[in-house]
């Protein structure tokens, strides 16, 4: 392993490559240090401090920085991070099973794909501003922003201004490293905003680190810290070992004649479809579905009247369904895991186009042995698709639910918690697992050994798991 981190840097392309990446990667993580003008700092961070970790607003603060690569937990000039980039290409995704012209752009290859991130960028504008104005709001509504500058226009026009360009600089720092460096860009800077609130979360544990006799009850023991090591190997193998998963259909060429030869006919080769082929999307959208019956939930229970003289049967039923649906309870889990199903199933139908694949397959002379080319060939792969989606959504009600019931269980801070499954850990491995397969693909071109493989570049290859 140690000769292969060496080799990288022997190759001068790769090289440059790795050190142009970590060189954005830098500026990105610097422009967290600089705040947001007219924020009362300390106050901002007193009060994230004392915000309660497993909170319905701490969870949709955890979520979206999550997703976005920035973090709204913090007042500075990267607070939006590349959420309205990855919204605007989210609505993109799913505009174009519906409008045929998007469709023909995406069919028309490279130049199509340019045309509609050139689209993507442009939609990224207007919701930064609509992203930037709801978070001044949420800011100044909670009293953040120093006396001179609270409600003034001038406030207004500087945040958002500050705040819609860094997140354009952002989108723009992503493409240089698609372009130039290593890996997807806008990819490689939410993991890097994932990976930045580790070090957070060990001090958390460290800090609250306790065994002697007289510990409090949110102390953290040996045992809890010994159990939390041996879950984060254990899941993240798993993870890992699930993401490469492959359910590969065999294919075999047609036979044609040309003089007296025989061509074609050769087998061996596949159509590799993943286990989980809608990746962290569906865990998401669950997880972001869920957080509205909470606060509304929360909302109404906080209006009533508080007397219990004056309590009817209605506030006993909402309060009720909103203990049910607080995290880590029982309601809230079956709730989380079909949305889980649901959403999986949803993001397949809209991704994966079975007749497209057939016709591609017939066009090319190739079919699966035993299905009938065209519409019986669609309906094969479709019925396939369906029934390893099913395991998958399984795969990822497991990752999704395991930082919940361990903070809800344990107490343990729902940010310690979350290395322990959900999206973070999804979009680490799949961000991690693609740069190494590019950095073998580089070194295995030049005959050095990948990172299974040995100095003679023959070693095996990182591939999915069939």
């Amino acid at each position: 392993m140690l000769k292969t981190f060496l080799n990288v840097f022997k190759v001068t392309e790769v090289r440059n490559k790795v050190l142009f990446t970590l060189l954005m990667l830098a500026i990105y993580r610097i422009g967290f240090s600089v705040p947001l003008p007219g924020v009362d700092q300390q106050a901002f961070v007193e009060a994230q401090k004392n915000q309660d970790s497993n909170s319905d607003a701490a969870r949709l603060a955890s979520y979206v920085s999550i997703f976005s690569g920035g973090n709204i937990n913090q007042s500075t000039i990267f607070g939006l991070g590349v959420m309205p980039y990855i919204s605007a290409s989210i609505i993109f995704q799913l505009l174009t099973t519906v409008i045929p012209r998007l469709q023909a752009l995406q069919k028309e290859g490279e130049s199509g794909r340019r045309k509609i991130q050139e689209w993507t960028r442009y939609v990224t504008l207007p919701l930064a501003i609509v992203q930037g104005s709801f978070w001044l709001g949420t800011i100044q509504q909670q009293g953040h922003v120093l006396p001179a500058w609270m409600g003034t226009f001038t406030f207004w026009f500087m945040g958002l201004t500050i705040l819609v360009t860094g997140c354009m600089f952002l989108m723009w720092l992503g493409e240089q490293i698609d372009e130039y460096g290593l890996g997807n860009g806008v990819s490689m800077l939410i993991m890097a905003g994932i990976l930045s609130q580790m070090p957070g979360a060990i001090a958390m544990v460290v800090g609250n680190f306790d065994i002697s006799a007289n510990a409090p009850a949110a102390a953290i023991g040996t045992g809890e810290v010994v159990f939390l090591l041996i879950s984060f190997i254990t899941v993240t193998a798993f993870a890992i070992y699930i993401t490469q998963a492959q359910r590969r259909i065999p294919i075999q060429q047609a036979k044609f004649v040309r003089g007296r030869k025989i061509y074609g006919g050769q087998k061996g080769n596949f159509l590799p479809l993943r286990l989980n082929h809608g990746g962290v999307m569906p865990v998401i959208f669950a997880q972001s579905m869920m957080l509205i019956p909470a606060v509304l939930l929360s909302t109404v229970v906080g209006s009533m009247s508080a007397t219990p003289g004056e309590r009817g049967v209605f506030y006993k039923i909402t309060d009720f369904f909103n203990q049910q649906f607080q995290n880590g309870q029982l309601f809230y889990v079956l709730a989380e895991i079909a949305l889980i199903y649901f959403f999986a199933y949803f993001w397949t139908t809209v991704q994966f186009q079975p007749k497209e694949m057939a016709n591609q397959l017939r066009d090319y002379g190739s079919f699966v042995p035993g299905i009938r080319p065209g519409k019986r060939t669609a309906e094969y792969l479709e019925a396939v698709m369906y029934r390893i989606t099913y395991v998958g959504a399984a795969f990822l009600c497991v990752i999704a639910v395991v930082p919940t019931v361990i903070a809800s269980s344990l107490q343990i801070p729902f940010l310690v918690a979350s290395f322990l499954g959900g999206t973070g850990l999804l979009i680490v491995i799949s961000v991690a697992l693609d740069i190494v397969q590019r950095i073998e693909a580089n070194l295995m071109m030049r005959n050095y050994g990948g990172f299974l493989g040995g100095e003679d570049g023959k070693g095996k290859r990182i591939r999915g798991r069939n």
